[in-house]
């Protein structure tokens, strides 16, 4: 069994600087070793589901550890406590916007437990229950969605969007492509509101990453031909 003391060591060798600027530049924090994904993946080749072993990568807080702590672990073997403390560190980044979703995703309560960070006047808290909304919505069948709740998501993300804090701003845009791309019964519905939305804007710190277009954006995946559900979100 592998432990966070024993991995730690081996992702810090693999760090890059110049790819730990980037990621600070994308919203990491120091400690940041700039480790890639794909390296550090052999790393983990064999462990299972782990949740100890999540645990003591995401509470090193060492950002590449953090974010690779989501790939040792099925959310569903996370106590909701766990998901609830790590959405409310508001971490940002790629944290609050992938590790934290990803897992919650996988987990039972996730809808609960989306809903109450969507409500936190913490910016990146928010940003995790939309972006747990938008897998969601992505990987449950349709049929066993909840679509009214769905829609009244989709009312209150077109409503707020260009009010809401900056990072929130983005994590609605993708919630209602989302909603387009992925729930059919929905799809008319979130293609309105995103010709309503329009442009979206949002400070993306010193990146050249930008907001896309949600209309657009539906339009252009759902030209490629049939959307299937997403199996999971992680990547």
């Amino acid at each position: 069994m592998k432990t966070a003391q024993e991995l730690l060591p081996q992702i810090q060798a693999l760090g890059n600087p110049g790819i730990a600027r980037l990621l600070k530049n994308h919203g990491a924090k120091d400690p940041v070793w700039g480790a890639k994904i794909g390296d550090m993946k052999p790393l983990i080749k064999g462990v299972g589901s782990d949740p100890a072993l999540a645990r003591g990568l995401f509470d090193s807080g060492v950002y590449d550890a953090m974010y690779l702590s989501a790939l040792v672990v099925d959310g569903a073997d996370l106590d909701a406590q766990t998901l609830d403390r790590w959405a409310r560190l508001g971490y940002g980044g790629g944290i609050s916007e992938s590790t934290v979703p990803w897992l919650a995703v996988e987990h039972p309560q996730a809808g609960r437990l989306a809903g109450e960070w969507m409500d936190s006047p913490q910016e990146f808290t928010a940003v995790s229950g939309w972006a747990t909304w938008a897998g969601l919505v992505a990987t449950i069948p349709d049929a066993d969605l909840d679509l009214a709740q769905v829609s009244r998501l989709l009312d209150r993300a077109g409503s707020q969007v260009h009010t809401a804090p900056n990072r929130v701003r983005y994590a609605m845009n993708t919630f209602v492509i989302s909603v387009g791309v992925y729930v059919q019964p929905l799809r008319p519905e979130a293609l309105a509101w995103a010709d309503r939305i329009g442009p979206v804007e949002v400070f993306l710190g010193n990146t050249a990453c930008e907001v896309p277009l949600a209309s657009a954006y539906i339009e252009k995946t759902l030209n490629r031909g049939p959307v299937k559900k997403r199996r999971t979100m992680k990547c």
